[in-house]
């Protein structure tokens, strides 16, 4: 089987391309749930959150779509078919977030997960991060430090999909031993965007990361109330989306609540990225050139 990821084809158990490993068998043995994140990168989660309260927010998010008039006319509003305009949507922020999402991923199961996988009172960053990825759509290869690095480097993510998302709908894909790519993160891992005002995807071409610093990509078929756990230094991005209908997903972030935070994420009303794209961005391309990765 293949599938599309950015413009490249990739064969599914070939050289750039496995599945994620599950880690339901020790969702109750935090040290060990701690020791495969160390040393995978990432926790594949079958069943994390309910699935019922997952596709209410999915269907919450569908609805504002229709409203905006991005979904096809005369089509189910929960099938979330693309108009012909195909535009993407993104629902960025703490403000106006939909209960049936804050119900998934500030709910009591969910902050006692990290509780126990942080050993300690967690904290979830008030800013979220929701998409609805367009046909072609995709996300190129990046780590997170670059856009949320100013408080701990003990913050993670969680990736979860709003809906089953089978290979072509475009779920999401992790690099394997990603997070070991030290002059990697030696040189774009200690980029700001903010900052530094450079593009924030370390490549489009999931291939050329492979030949030149190893790995594997690694993906699944997702369904609602999967989830994915992540680190500040794990290399992913997103299969192409290959079908007439909007990918969702939401990533949100969260840290021990004794340690510091990114500014620009937390509060009744985060900031967010305030220089990054207001003016001249300098290419990845050019950023990479001049630290030799």
């Amino acid at each position: 089987m293949h599938v599309i990821m950015g413009e490249r084809e990739l064969e599914l158990e070939g050289p750039y391309l496995t599945q994620l490993k599950e880690s339901n068998d020790i969702l109750n043995d935090e040290q060990a749930l701690r020791e495969r994140l160390r040393e995978d990168g990432y926790l594949f989660i079958r069943g994390f959150h309910d699935r019922d309260r997952v596709l209410r927010a999915k269907l919450s998010f569908l609805q504002r779509m229709a409203g905006q008039g991005k979904l096809a006319e005369g089509t189910a509003i929960e099938d979330g078919i693309i108009n012909e305009a195909n535009r993407g949507a993104s629902f960025q922020g703490s403000e106006r977030q939909p209960q049936e999402l804050l119900d998934v991923v500030n709910g009591p199961s969910t902050m006692k997960f990290f509780d126990r996988f942080l050993g300690g009172e967690s904290m979830t960053y008030d800013y979220k991060w929701v998409r609805a990825v367009q046909t072609g759509g995709f996300t190129g290869a990046h780590y997170d430090i670059v856009y949320m690095g100013r408080g701990t480097t003990n913050l993670y993510t969680l990736w979860t999909p709003l809906d089953d998302i089978p290979y072509e709908l475009g779920g999401l894909a992790v690099l394997l031993g990603s997070q070991h790519f030290d002059r990697i993160r030696e040189t774009y891992g200690q980029m700001d965007v903010d900052r530094d005002r450079v593009d924030g995807w370390f490549t489009d071409d999931p291939i050329e990361l492979i030949e030149k610093y190893g790995g594997r990509w690694a993906t699944a078929q997702f369904r609602a109330g999967d989830a994915i756990i992540f680190g500040m230094y794990t290399m992913h991005g997103s299969l192409t989306n290959r079908t007439n209908r909007y990918r969702l997903s939401a990533d949100t972030r969260y840290q021990l609540k004794s340690e510091p935070a990114d500014e620009r994420w937390v509060g009744a009303k985060p900031k967010g990225h305030y220089a990054w794209h207001s003016g001249a961005t300098v290419k990845m391309e050019d950023a990479r050139a001049k630290w030799g990765v």
